[in-house]
């Protein structure tokens, strides 16, 4: 075994964080995607490397305001950096219901919505890190079918993730099988620190209009201006 590939799994065990027990996942309505989506995602489905089902803090902001950012991913990105959240991010619209989001620095994925319905969101996502992005000696993909499932509550806006990973490497399963509940932890916490932080920055924006329009409108991005001012406009 390389040095590289010793340093990058004896970091992988020092990350911070705990193992627990996970909670029974829901079924994936496989009859409500299209073919070409029921495929992908019966391909990740039938033998997932990570599961894992978790939750987000209630937020106070409307669950209408998240379903916009969610539709408008250049004005999520936008907000995402001017909150300085990190790793900043960039969001592109493709044909076909989905969107690439790329951090320009090596970590980027493909988002597809399969399937929507009222507080409903069913994702089909491809995941890329390059070598080396976060001490991994050889290039990472992996692909995952996430259901995002979000209410108002009486202590705000609150939502609910369950995903399936598969590794796109063999190799990368095998090394990772020792410290599999320990990777699956991590991604948990990545997803839901993603999931978490729109809704802080829905929330700020609805509370400081004018401190998020100030510095979107001078970065210059026409998309993402048009949609925060017809999301957020004064009301």
């Amino acid at each position: 075994m390389g040095r590289s590939l010793r340093v990058w799994l004896l970091n992988l065990l020092l990350l911070p964080g705990t193992l627990r027990a996970q909670p029974a996942l829901d079924r994936v309505p496989l009859d409500k995607l299209s073919t070409a989506n029921q495929i992908a995602a019966e391909e990740i489905l039938r033998k997932p490397d990570f599961t894992f089902k978790a939750g987000t803090k209630p937020t106070r902001v409307r669950l209408a305001t998240m379903d916009k950012l969610f539709d408008n991913p250049r004005l999520a990105a936008a907000m995402w950096r001017e909150c300085q959240f990190v790793p900043k991010l960039w969001a592109f619209a493709l044909p076909g219901r989905a969107l690439f989001i790329d951090d320009a620095q090596g970590l980027s994925g493909t988002l597809t919505l399969a399937y929507r319905e009222p507080g409903v969101r069913i994702y089909l996502i491809d995941g890329h890190v390059a070598k080396g992005r976060m001490g991994n000696p050889f290039p990472v993909g992996a692909k995952m079918v996430v259901i995002y499932k979000y209410w108002d509550s009486p202590k705000g806006f609150m939502s609910q993730i369950q995903a399936w990973t598969r590794l796109d490497s063999v190799l990368l399963g095998v090394l990772t099988r020792p410290f599999r509940r320990y990777v699956q932890h991590r991604q948990e916490e990545f997803i839901v620190y993603i999931m978490g932080n729109m809704a802080q920055g829905g929330e700020f924006a609805e509370s400081n209009h004018d401190d998020f329009l100030g510095p979107i409108q001078r970065e210059g991005d026409p998309v993402a201006i048009r949609a925060f001012q017809r999301i957020f406009k004064k009301r």
